[in-house]
């Protein structure tokens, strides 16, 4: 039995508690996997999953809030899905369409910034519209940065960003020479978010799916076996507490990031 469903709002509250005492993931990525093998196990059609699914996400996205996460990052519909059968991916619009009105009002009122990632113009127009509302009335907003990956692949975002290189170039708007990691990531649709930290994918898959490649070279990964209908609050505490387990060395060795936290300390000293 998932623990998160169990869960009992103390416990959620003390691990929340705990969490808080370390430092936090400034930008998470989660893979939201297995809404339809969630709804097939039960004998419903897959879109119940994906509705299913959206109750997940009502509650991850609060509980982020809640403990400082700074920016988080849903993968809700790849460039891959496309292809998906028809009625599935007309009732995942539905259901896109549905989260945007139902949540404006708490997204509002506590100061969210949504934002959107991928080639959104594929996006129907009966979504696009309310997505384009949204994000143009959360723009001022000073919380944490949600951000939906819709219509996204993560190749399909690079591809994207060196033609946009490339077309500054052959304009004469930038050197070739003066092209780097900081100015191809500036062109990337994720510019402007944290670096991510930590990326989350559900449903015992260990693959990354064309998520956030570029951004990812650095990211900690935590793989749960838990279906995304049923990973809540709980669970989510447990992968972040994960991460903060680890330690990020970015290349470098144990001993060098030991000798830094103390060089650090002797200089604030």
């Amino acid at each position: 039995m998932f623990r998160g469903l169990m869960a009992e709002p103390e416990d959620v509250q003390r691990l929340e508690e705990a969490v808080k005492q370390k430092p936090l993931p400034r930008h998470i990525g989660i893979i939201m996997d297995g809404n339809g093998r969630w709804a097939e196990l039960r004998g419903m059609p897959r879109v119940q999953g994906h509705r299913e699914g959206s109750n997940s996400v009502r509650e991850v996205t609060r509980c982020a809030r809640r403990i400082g996460i700074e920016a988080l990052t849903l993968y809700a519909f790849s460039s891959q899905n496309w292809s998906r059968p028809a009625e599935e991916v007309a009732a995942l619009m539905d259901l896109l369409r549905e989260y945007l009105e139902k949540e404006r009002a708490e997204i509002m009122d506590h100061g969210i910034r949504l934002n959107a990632i991928g080639d959104v113009e594929k996006l129907p127009k009966f979504v696009r519209e309310p997505l384009d509302r949204l994000r143009e009335e959360s723009s001022k907003n000073t919380g944490m940065w949600l951000t939906l990956a819709l219509s996204y692949g993560g190749r399909e975002e690079i591809v994207r960003a060196t033609r946009d290189v490339a077309e500054k170039v052959q304009k004469g708007e930038l050197r070739p020479e003066a092209i780097d990691e900081r100015v191809f990531g500036q062109h990337l649709w994720t510019h402007g978010l944290p670096e991510l930290d930590l990326v989350i994918r559900s449903s015992g898959e260990r693959r990354i799916s064309n998520f956030l490649l570029w951004q990812a070279a650095y990211a900690e990964f935590v793989f749960t076996d838990t279906l995304w209908p049923e990973l809540r609050a709980e669970e989510f505490l447990r992968c972040v507490s994960q991460y903060q387990n680890r330690e990020r060395r970015f290349g470098l060795t144990g001993a060098q990031l030991r000798n830094q936290k103390v060089s650090g300390a002797q200089g604030a000293s």
